[in-house]
């Protein structure tokens, strides 16, 4: 059975082994030498992983009066004439008033830490000192397609590869051999050997010019090294991020029992694949019921509540606090989930983007979850980092797993004993942790049972009838978006779109406002008694198209051959932070309704395109809000809408969106 507290490292006569590979490999060189660079490393880049970061810009603070302008248009849609010309004189005495004083002192604070941006510590103080519990509000789900090998589906396949091929991504950045995160705007001519090797020997700077002269953009990578070892620890009022580098395990939950794995040997070499698939074998086989007192369900909790709560936990005795740190130090967390899904969207989301709370830990960086049936999905903990990082992880990822499994339906387990590989971590718990775990669960359990989600597909609509007719697929789905929700509730709402600004040293993200005058425009008229004929809309579909690439290209993270880092969301929160900072009354341009209602985020969006990723989703930002994970391939688009319908009716919108995606298909067509 599992060791409880011993940890030894069986020591192997021989250290060469060959490793069982999948049939659908063995065509492929076997790795029989589990030190190997081959096994070891998932890439072994010539170009450095961290070449360009040196020479990246820094995120520009925008100029005021243009960010006052911006915010000015952006709320045009939203407010009433009356409201926005309160709002207008509110904006310009600021612009003209402590406005100029905060920005000036933001600027100088800027200048005085070059080696980050203005924005990164108040957005992780934001995420660290919102008290909000972590999965629907903060955690995202982001949920993997099937590999094209049948016989390395099963969880116990699925669970080793996935861990070996994570382990190898996360060597290759400690060694600084994974490639660099680059946007290739013309993947062929610039994601080549020839372009890795001209980079290769020019200094950061210039080989950043130089991968701009070839419409490549390096992307900032500050936050990847947070992928692995990094937990978010729970504190009252404000939590922190602790990195441990010490670890050489992870952690392995199922049926809400924790188990500490060693993954690494004392060289931090990666064990072989075999044995890694034994361990996971021997947890798997385990009889193990459902602990309904698992501590994995306090992670749920209110950020407060659960810092008093583990506190508590780890007094009770030497062990736990020994167990919650090996939690802690954990590179990962693999969640086993004794739970079939098979391919009804609703129970995959359900499953992957909260679960039942006993089998996950959601403070850990990133889990892995895979289900009784082999799909696995991605849950990540947003303070650390943004989609780019976690998405250049899954696609690595999903593409050694796909093109390098090691282990399936055939593998044989290897010779060593399991228990001394694995340690469960089994709590003592007293009647105050049984009751914090019991109100937890109960919470949860409502909290969950409250959210409604509606899944809307489109087939043969996609990017090629979007660009057939020379318009933006992502505006033109934005656009839906607006259409939609006026078909059902008339009016107009403040919608948050999420764009990465890491084409800049330490950016994080900014806001596109999809909702504006143009697409308002378009709506009225589309939803009007009198449509216009086929000519006049697609001069309105233009419209709102060419305004959603200048909004974007404004926002955007210098993806465009215009790097600009131009919008007016966080230079405005940048300007709160600093008056805050130093103890200044709040301006009135905060306390204004105007800032309130654009900052209450009705419609919450965000799109991950990926060939590795077959959905993702997030709760809604609101309790009367609609959170929409949306997709558009080459011939299909699609959402994910969640919401909580005693507030708000997403089953409503989802239809609506349906027959707006139908009609607009159907205009394209003709």
């Amino acid at each position: 059975m599992f060791s409880k507290n011993s940890f030894i490292l069986h020591e192997r006569a021989v250290c060469r082994l060959k490793l069982h590979r999948c049939a659908v490999t063995a065509n492929r060189s076997t790795v029989t030498n589990y030190r190997s660079d081959d096994y070891q490393y998932l890439q072994k880049s010539k170009l450095p992983t961290l070449h360009f970061q040196k020479g990246l810009f820094r995120l520009p603070i925008p100029e005021l009066d243009k960010t006052c302008e911006r915010y000015l248009n952006a709320l045009k849609p939203i407010l009433s004439q009356d409201q926005w010309e309160k709002t207008r004189t509110i904006v310009h005495s600021f612009q003209n008033g402590e406005g100029k004083e905060l920005d000036s002192a933001l600027k100088a604070k800027d200048a005085s830490n070059k080696n980050t941006s203005y924005i990164s510590k108040p957005w992780f103080d934001m995420y660290l000192k919102d008290r909000t519990p972590l999965p629907l509000n903060y955690n995202p789900a982001i949920v993997l397609n099937r590999s094209k090998h049948p016989e390395c589906e099963t969880q116990l396949c699925k669970a080793t590869n996935m861990t070996v091929s994570s382990l190898r991504f996360m060597n290759s950045l400690k060694k600084n051999v994974l490639s660099p995160e680059v946007f290739h705007m013309n993947p062929k001519k610039s994601d080549t050997e020839f372009f890795n090797t001209c980079m290769r020997f020019l200094p950061s700077r210039l080989a950043l010019y130089g991968a701009y002269m070839m419409k490549a953009y390096p992307l900032d990578m500050s936050q990847h090294p947070n992928l692995f070892c990094s937990t978010r620890i729970p504190q009252e009022h404000k939590d922190i991020i602790v990195s441990d580098g010490s670890g050489n395990h992870i952690l392995v939950l199922r049926n809400g029992h924790f188990f500490k794995l060693r993954v690494l040997d004392d060289k931090g070499d990666i064990l072989p694949a075999e044995d890694i698939y034994t361990c996971f074998k021997h947890i798997i086989e385990s009889d193990l019921k459902l602990n309904k007192n698992s501590i994995g369900v306090l992670t749920t909790e209110n950020r407060d509540i659960w810092a008093k709560a583990r506190e508590h936990l780890v007094s009770i005795n030497p062990d736990n606090f020994q167990f919650v740190k090996a939690i802690d130090a954990a590179l990962f967390v693999v969640c086993l989930d004794d739970v079939t899904v098979g391919e009804n969207v609703d129970k995959i989301m359900r499953t992957y983007l909260h679960g039942d709370g006993l089998n996950r830990w959601f403070d850990k960086s990133f889990s892995l979850i895979i289900s009784k049936d082999g799909l696995a999905a991605v849950n990540f903990e947003h303070s650390w980092g943004d989609g780019v990082a976690v998405l250049r992880y899954i696609k690595d990822v999903f593409n050694d797993v796909n093109s390098n499994p090691y282990t399936c339906s055939t593998t044989t387990t290897s010779n060593i004993s399991p228990g001394n590989f694995i340690q469960k971590l089994e709590f003592t718990l007293d009647d105050k942790s049984l009751s914090d775990v019991r109100t937890a669960k109960e919470k949860f359990d409502k909290i969950c049972g409250s959210l409604a989600l509606n899944i809307v597909q489109q087939p043969d609509f996609g990017r090629k009838a979007c660009n057939s007719v020379d318009l933006a697929p992502d505006a033109v789905m934005q656009l839906s978006f607006q259409v939609a929700y006026h078909k059902v509730y008339g009016n107009f709402v403040s919608t948050y779109e999420s764009c990465s600004t890491s084409g800049f040293k330490h950016g994080r993200t900014e806001t596109i406002r999809p909702c504006t005058e143009a697409t308002k425009k378009f709506t009225l008229k589309f939803n009007g008694n009198s449509r216009p004929g086929r000519a006049e809309l697609f001069s309105l579909f233009k419209e709102c198209s060419e305004l959603h690439k200048i909004l974007t290209k404004d926002a955007l993270m210098g993806i465009v051959v215009s790097l600009t880092g131009q919008g007016f969301d966080r230079h405005l929160f940048g300007l709160k932070c600093m008056s805050e900072e130093k103890g200044n009354p709040l301006p009135d341009l905060y306390k204004d309704e105007a800032y309130q209602k654009i900052n209450y985020n009705i419609i919450s969006t965000s799109t991950l395109a990926a060939e590795a990723i077959l959905v993702g989703g997030f709760g809604p930002v609101v309790p009367d809000g609609l959170g929409i994970g949306y997709s558009i391939r080459s011939d299909e688009c699609g959402a994910i809408i969640t919401s909580y319908p005693s507030n708000r009716n997403g089953e409503d919108f989802a239809n609506a969106l349906k027959s707006t995606l139908e009609e607009f298909y159907s205009i394209f067509r003709k």
